[in-house]
């Protein structure tokens, strides 16, 4: 599927607004200045989407955070980081050094509220401006390589998939992070049908 460009653009002011408010909550929680970037967005199916993390990302296990939503449209939505980026990010927030054997008992709890705060923001921001009510599941965590986090199943094959990478910039800190939005079969049709009327 090909986004016409007033789509893509849509869909990327949708996703920066929700950066936009998650970096705003997230600067609240710390002392620290967190920017995100505004993230590209690319539309991949799912060999697509795994493919490239492997590429971009390496084949080591990836940290991940992973909400449900349904509603006007349903699918899950993750943010996704390399391990050595979700260290670092849980250890700016909590304070711990890198060497400290609190960090990993940290790492969940501190991740799943950083993800909840983001795809809330994303998602928050879908919903609101386009006027379509979504319920979210609880958020969960797992540390994984890209084929468990990322399973691809042939039931998958007319899957659409929005890629949006963004960068935690924190203090000079580089730690990357991708936004990953899964639609089920239909529900990305409807969201364009709604930015449709939106743009």
């Amino acid at each position: 599927m090909q986004l016409t460009t007033d789509q893509s653009d849509a869909l990327q002011e949708l996703i920066n607004i929700g950066v936009g408010q998650a970096a705003g909550m997230l600067n609240e929680m710390i002392e620290f200045r967190i920017h995100l970037q505004i993230p590209e967005i690319e539309l991949l199916s799912p060999l697509e989407l795994q493919n490239q993390l492997k590429y971009r990302l390496g084949v080591d296990p990836l940290a991940a955070v992973q909400l449900g939503f349904s509603g006007s449209f349903a699918g899950s939505a993750q943010l996704i980081f390399p391990t050595d980026s979700a260290a670092t990010l849980v250890s700016v927030l909590t304070g711990e050094t890198m060497e400290s054997p609190d960090l990993n008992s940290l790492k969940i709890s501190t991740l799943s509220e950083v993800g909840n705060i983001v795809i809330n923001g994303v998602m928050g921001s879908i919903s609101n401006v386009l006027n379509q009510p979504l319920d979210y599941e609880v958020p969960t965590y797992a540390e994984e390589e890209i084929e468990s986090l990322l399973p691809v199943e042939k039931s998958q094959d007319d899957a659409t998939v929005l890629l949006a990478r963004t960068r935690f910039n924190i203090e000079e800190l580089q730690v990357q992070g991708d936004i990953v939005l899964f639609f089920d079969v239909g529900s990305f049709k409807v969201l364009l049908e709604a930015i449709s009327s939106f743009v």
